[in-house]
């Protein structure tokens, strides 16, 4: 069903307000210690530098996504950030919608190392030149809305037309394609491109529930496989004790003369043959 374009903005609150905030704050401190001259130095130890991260700085697969280079950037993707992951957000809650935002920004980083090594010439890619941005994780939640509301009519300011979400996204899609091949600024589209294909692979494969739910399912399966195994051992080793002491059949019975129960019952005192008793 087609649903209606509105005007309203979407609300300011939960992790899309945090991860907003937490970017805000590390762009203007960035910025000050710029002015030190140590910008560079920030962007080489945090931002995603292939050969470093496939060496060891593998915080660098998350924090590169918290580094943007100017105001423009920065601008971009909170404000994707707010009008498309706030109604995400909204349908999934803060704690899938943040395990979602962070499996992508994370899966674009090893998209860019895996290229960076396989098919850096071909895509102009270095592998020691960072990249910087969330741009990622924000590919990957507008994936997101156009699978989850393809129908959902958007204006795009300050053209005075809506388009249907669905083909905006296929059409940034389409661009940061377009622009990974085509020059020397190929990571950061790259980047762009490996977040939405991450974000396809979590809306595809894991189920509704979202990652911690796959993971938590899949360490419960296994510790009960192995508690099923322990306990077929156990029954194997009691069936091997039983047959190695069970006792001779035999001598429970008077081949000459086999005893009625009151005859026992008198031998005994009128007991019963003994075992348990209610």
């Amino acid at each position: 069903m087609s649903q209606t374009a509105t005007l309203a903005f979407p609300p300011f609150s939960g992790m899309v307000k945090k991860l907003i905030l937490i970017n805000v704050v590390v762009y203007f401190a960035v910025l000050l210690l710029g002015r030190n001259g140590i910008r560079d130095e920030i962007y080489g130890a945090f931002g995603l530098v292939p050969v470093l991260a496939a060496h060891g700085r593998i915080w660098q697969l998350f924090t590169y996504a918290f580094l943007h280079a100017d105001i423009s950037h920065i601008l971009f993707n909170m404000l994707a950030l707010w009008m498309f992951g706030s109604t995400i957000e909204q349908y999934w809650g803060s704690r899938r919608f943040a395990e979602f935002f962070f499996f992508c920004a994370v899966g674009a980083a090893l998209v860019t190392v895996f290229l960076a090594y396989t098919a850096g010439g071909f895509l102009s890619l270095r592998l020691n030149v960072p990249t910087i941005g969330a741009s990622g994780g924000i590919y990957g939640v507008l994936l997101a809305f156009g699978m989850l509301f393809p129908d959902r009519q958007i204006f795009m300011f300050p053209w005075p037309f809506a388009i249907r979400a669905k083909y905006l996204v296929a059409i940034l899609i389409l661009i940061a394609l377009a622009a990974s091949l085509s020059g020397p600024n190929g990571v950061a589209n790259v980047a762009h491109l490996g977040g939405a294909l991450f974000g396809y692979l979590y809306l595809k494969f894991l189920p509704g529930r979202g990652l911690r739910f796959t993971t938590s399912e899949g360490y419960y399966g296994v510790l009960n496989a192995w508690h099923r195994w322990k306990r077929r051992q156990a029954g194997r080793k009691f069936k091997v004790y039983m047959r190695d002491h069970q006792d001779d059949p035999k001598r429970f019975i008077d081949e000459k003369e086999p005893r009625k129960p009151e005859d026992w019952n008198k031998k005994n005192g009128g007991g019963g043959p003994g075992g348990w008793v209610n």
